[in-house]
């Protein structure tokens, strides 16, 4: 059983990553924020106190976040393992996970934060299905509209210039203290996440001495 946590500043590619890593060996890919985010798009308590913190710019509290990661684990549909991103991001979430649970290694992707503002303030959003597009290396066919339903792509909620300085603060300030208390435990690897995607995942599994990602056949 493998598990591995996966970090780097918004718009590194951790979603990305965490799915090319999940994809052929087995993982479970746990996003905390795409958690949150399924409770924003379905209008539950939960999803409307996060909404709130979200549009703020700020980090939801350990607190929540702990809950949220316990009952999501707590499943156990990870026979072989996972990938969780989004968490930890202060000290003391991460002392809760190493406590709780046993991981094989931390992935930290490294990104400079004029790169960051590029990717992030470049990203778009259906409303309606759910997909994920980026300006810069995965536009929509038809500018603005969706490729799957054709609903009108919107910028997420998070993703304004405002709300982004403050999150990189609280990286800054917060988050990458927790990288060092990792490397007290020799977990981290770190991976440039400025090459194109299969190319960083080639990079996190040689770091991580797994096989080659074997993309899935089409048919």
């Amino acid at each position: 059983m493998r598990k591995y946590v996966i970090m780097g500043v918004q718009g590194s590619g951790k979603g990305t990553q965490s799915e090319l890593l999940c994809d052929d060996l087995g993982l479970v890919h746990i996003s905390v924020g795409d958690i949150f985010r399924w409770h924003v798009k379905k209008h539950t308590k939960l999803g409307a106190q996060v909404r709130r913190i979200m549009n703020a710019g700020e980090l939801v509290g350990d607190d929540l976040v702990e809950s949220v990661v316990r009952e999501r684990l707590d499943q156990h549909d990870w026979n072989y393992g996972f990938v969780i991103d989004g968490f930890p991001r202060n000290d003391r979430q991460a002392e809760f996970f190493m406590e709780s649970y046993d991981i094989d290694g931390v992935i930290h992707l490294e990104l400079p934060e004029d790169e960051v503002r590029r990717r992030v303030l470049s990203r778009r959003l259906c409303p309606n299905c759910g997909m994920d597009y980026n300006l810069i290396a995965d536009r929509p066919k038809e500018a603005g509209s969706c490729d799957i339903c054709g609903h009108q792509l919107i910028t997420r909620e998070d993703d304004t210039p405002e709300a982004l300085e403050a999150r990189l603060h609280d990286y800054n300030e917060k988050t990458r203290p927790v990288l060092a208390l990792f490397r007290r435990k020799e977990y981290v690897h770190d991976i440039d996440a400025r090459p194109p995607a299969e190319e960083v995942q080639a990079s996190i599994r040689e770091a991580l001495h797994l096989p080659p990602y074997k993309a899935a056949p089409t048919y």
